[in-house]
């Protein structure tokens, strides 16, 4: 009998890449592969990598060198947007065997064959961008009590910073009917929450030009989508991932403030507060649009978790653009700041505009936002002292702990109960921790 083969991920980036190492992991498996922890070693690693910034870049390189420290004979393959944009330098990395773009990551068991046929270092299949061009389902499953389920791929959208069109290519979607099936079985596994998950969702079924009070032709738009998704049975939450503005209609907000499963929670990347600043990275929106989005969500629903991106040092932003776009998140009713410092990106138009900032100066904005997100968030969650919420737990990666949120994304710490693991449970929220985790007491009801 044949030994079994062995194969390691690592996924770098957003939520999509860790649906889609999942459902690669799944390929795998079903092809007689055993997966094993990273740092155990294996006969082939597959690394999905992310390209947002330069440290994601710095990070493969990292990680391909822990691969072959710990497995020296092993296979290297290296897939995601990284792939995709730069073939020929992942080639050239000391270790990798294989780099596969977007549109042969998923057929990856192809070229593991081809390799050990034709063994070499640094194969590269990883045609024009163009050629992704369709919609593979994915969703993660069997690391965490929630799963990441892919809806959307892509983006049409050519906001100046951005490589992720280059990356991933044109926006395309799966079909209702597909995510409904995939969300049914999904609960039938276990799994208790599901985070809708792509590059621009409120683009589902190419919703791109949706106008408050009109309708385009198109078969479904994300309003549809998430209304099917309310009536599967055994997920107990739906969570939206991240929405454009632009696209997070009013009709969104008021479905989601009366839903049966879609939790108070979003994710709206605002990316800068500033006007000047939004037109020149092309974004859809002005920031008029953005505060009226989260004093809708408020008016709904006072309790919701609302979150924001922000991207400070972008070529031309001032001092005083700067400020302007702080004390416009500062006034805001959002609840914490996911803050990135503005990095070069080849291929972009951003790297043409003039006025560069100073690096130091990036990172000062950087602090200064980060130090306003740690405020909201403390004064987010001090509202619910006192208040009992449901919370659905997982293991904390600290030793005896468990943790878990509450519907609307408030983290809460708690002593290990092997029984409460994937059971959302009623808790009194008690008090914030030094760590901004939120301590709370055990009441044996469980939710409904």
């Amino acid at each position: 009998m044949a030994t079994p083969r062995s194969v390691a991920f690592y996924t770098l980036g957003c939520k999509l890449n860790y649906s889609e190492t999942s459902s690669i992991g799944r390929l795998f498996e079903d092809a007689g592969y055993s997966e094993v922890p990273f740092q155990q070693g294996a006969d082939v690693f597959v690394i999905n990598t992310c390209s947002v910034t330069d440290f994601a870049d710095r990070k493969c390189r990292q990680i391909v060198r822990r691969a072959m420290r710990t497995s020296p004979d092993a296979k290297v393959i290296v897939v995601g947007c990284y792939a995709q944009l730069k073939p020929e330098e992942i080639a050239e990395i000391p270790g990798v065997d294989l780099v596969l773009g977007a549109s042969e990551k998923f057929r990856i068991l192809e070229y593991v064959d081809e390799l050990s046929k034709a063994p070499g270092k640094g194969m590269v299949r990883a045609g024009e961008v163009k050629e992704a061009n369709e919609f593979v389902n994915a969703f993660s499953f069997g690391d965490r009590t929630r799963s990441f389920l892919k809806v959307q791929d892509g983006c049409d959208y050519k906001c100046a910073f951005c490589t992720i069109p280059l990356a991933r290519g044109k926006s395309r979607s799966d079909t209702v009917e597909n995510v409904v099936n995939n969300a049914r079985q999904i609960a039938e596994m276990g799994v208790k929450e599901i985070v809708l998950t792509g590059v621009n969702i409120g683009d589902f079924g190419n919703g791109t030009e949706v106008i408050e009070g009109t309708r385009p032709k198109k078969e479904a738009l994300f309003i549809d989508l998430i209304k099917a998704l309310d009536e599967v049975e055994g997920i107990e939450r739906f969570r939206i991932s991240s929405i454009e503005p632009n696209l997070c209609t009013d009709e969104i907000i008021d479905f989601v403030a009366q839903s049966k499963r879609f939790v108070p929670h979003f994710h709206m990347p605002l990316q800068s507060g500033n006007n000047k600043q939004l037109r020149m990275m092309r974004r859809r929106y002005k920031r008029e649009l953005y505060a009226s989005r989260v004093t809708h969500i408020k008016q709904k629903m006072p309790h919701a978790c609302i979150g924001v991106d922000v991207i400070v040092g972008f070529p031309g932003e001032t001092k005083e653009d700067f400020e302007e776009s702080y004390r416009f998140i500062n006034e805001l009713d959002i609840s914490y700041l996911h803050v990135f410092t503005y990095s070069e990106r080849p291929n972009t138009d951003a790297i043409q505009i003039e006025g560069e900032v100073d690096m130091g100066e990036r990172k000062r904005r950087n602090k200064m936002l980060t130090i306003l997100s740690d405020k909201k968030k403390r004064y987010f969650y001090q509202q619910f002292v006192g208040q009992q919420r449901p919370v659905l737990f997982e293991k904390s990666k600290i030793e005896g702990r468990m943790s878990g949120f509450t519907d609307n994304y408030v983290r809460v710490d708690l002593p290990l109960d092997e029984a409460l693991l994937n059971q959302t449970c009623m808790v009194k929220l008690e008090a914030l921790n030094p760590e901004n985790l939120m301590e709370a007491s055990f009441l044996p009801v469980k939710a409904t």
